[in-house]
Order: C-alpha cells, then sequence, then structure tokens
C-alpha cells in the first residue's frame, strides 16, 4: 500500500449548507429565530470514511448513483478540494477530464487553451509547441481551434479537452462520464487512446454509468454507496451487485 499510486486513508468530505433568507433587514430584526438559523448552517456529508489504494498500471472503475460522491472522490483525487479529515496521497502527473471546459477559459481560442491547459497539466512549454498541431490535428476542429471556446457545441469542447489530454502523457488518468459526448467515430479514437494509455502502464480511474466501458476497460470497480465504499472487488462482481440493488433496491 505504501508503494500504491493513490493511497486514500479514513477520507471523508463536509460541505457547509448556509440557510438563504429573503424579506429584508426588518424582518431579520423582527425575527431573531431567522438570524439564529442562518448563523447554524448545516453540513453535508460527501464522502464518510472512505479508504483505498490504487498500484501503478491499474484500472479502476468508480460506480454508483448519482449523488453517492463519486465525483467529490474525483474531486479530491485531482486537488481541486481537500478532505475534511483523512490523507490522500498521488505519485506522478495527473490529467483528468471532470467536466466538459474544465481547465479553458471562455474567451481565448481553442489553441490557446490548448497551451494553457496542457501547462496546467504539468507539461513544459516547450513540449506542448513541440505537439501542438498533432493535438490540433487529433481534434478535429479545423478552422474552430482559432475561435473563442464560448462559440463551441458540448462535443467540440469534449474533443477539444480530450485532444489535449492524449498528448500530456499522464502517470493518472481520471475520466468523468465525458467519453459519452461527441460523435461515435470520435468516442471510438478516445478509447483507443485509452488502450493506448493502458498498454503503456498508465493508472486509469473511471467514472461511469455505462457498464459495457465498465467491463472493456477495468477489470477493478469500487462501488460508492451513501457516500461510502459498499463493495471493491473484480468489475464483474461489483457489476452484478450493483445491478441487483438498483432492480431490486
Amino acid at each position: 500500500m505504501e508503494n500504491s499510486i493513490i493511497n486514500v486513508r479514513n477520507v471523508s468530505k463536509e460541505f457547509e449548507m448556509h440557510s438563504t433568507f429573503s424579506g429584508g433587514i426588518k424582518n431579520l430584526i423582527l425575527n431573531p429565530k431567522l438570524l439564529k438559523s442562518m448563523v447554524n448552517s448545516k453540513t453535508h456529508r460527501a464522502l464518510d470514511e472512505v479508504t483505498f489504494s490504487v498500484e501503478q498500471g491499474e484500472s479502476v472503475a468508480l460506480i454508483g448513483k448519482n449523488g453517492s460522491g463519486k465525483s467529490t472522490l474525483l474531486s479530491l483525487l485531482t486537488g481541486v478540494i481537500k478532505p475534511t479529515s483523512g490523507s490522500i496521497t498521488t505519485r506522478g502527473r495527473i490529467a483528468a477530464m471532470l467536466e466538459l471546459g474544465g481547465g479553458f477559459h471562455s474567451e481565448l481560442t481553442g489553441r490557446e487553451n490548448i497551451i494553457m491547459n496542457a501547462t496546467l497539466l504539468g507539461q513544459p512549454l516547450k513540449e506542448t509547441k513541440n505537439k501542438l498541431e498533432s493535438i490540433i490535428e487529433f481534434s478535429e476542429l479545423g478552422d474552430f481551434i482559432n475561435q473563442p471556446i464560448r462559440t463551441y457545441s458540448s462535443g467540440m469542447l469534449a474533443k477539444l479537452g480530450f485532444s489535449v489530454i492524449s498528448h500530456v502523457e499522464p502517470d493518472i488518468l481520471i475520466i468523468d462520464e465525458v467519453l459519452a459526448v461527441g460523435d461515435i467515430s470520435f468516442q471510438k479514437k478516445c478509447l483507443d487512446v485509452i488502450k493506448n494509455f493502458q498498454k503503456n502502464g498508465t493508472t486509469i480511474i473511471l467514472v461511469s454509468h455505462s457498464m459495457t466501458d465498465v467491463k472493456n476497460f477495468c477489470e477493478r470497480s469500487i462501488w460508492v454507496k451513501d457516500h461510502r465504499i459498499a463493495l471493491d472487488s473484480q468489475s464483474e462482481i461489483v457489476i452484478d451487485a450493483y445491478k441487483e440493488y438498483m432492480l431490486n433496491g
């Protein structure tokens, strides 16, 4: 476990949920209970004592219903947010697609965003410039590459984002559902890139509601249920248990 590329130990994450108020200052003064309710904010526990490790070269799927805590876990793994308690350690360069347009600036062109995004992912500027034309060709965006990405469709954003990731050679690749966006030919292109990453020993964390993709790419799956890990085992075992739960509760 100490040599794992990803190590998650007793991790919990809580978010504060503040009360909203409307009605003006007068209503607040005349109703002290409203002020008390605003001060006493509640917390939502998105993850509760989660522990697991991932070895280098493993491909692991995270499955579970919406709201179970999967996306929070991905944000923690990438360092976007910090755990309330527990610890997370990772080794090497992490590339992640957590949302369409994540890491991009809407007013910059596709070309400019490639350079910025690759830099944010830890790739040296010189290396990015050497790969720039190859990234653009992979994206299939044509003349749109010189347009602000605020003009892009969701499919075009997915193409741009994955084109950058396909050229940064990450040690850990994290993907959250974005492969469902885009045309069929580009989806196949992305899947081929993932297979190539696997051959080269890249560690992959995949969140998907497609059990077919999970079976095809991940020998191991982790089922996140009610903010905890319900089952961590071979994908076929986890998928069968998850389907049984979804069908019969």
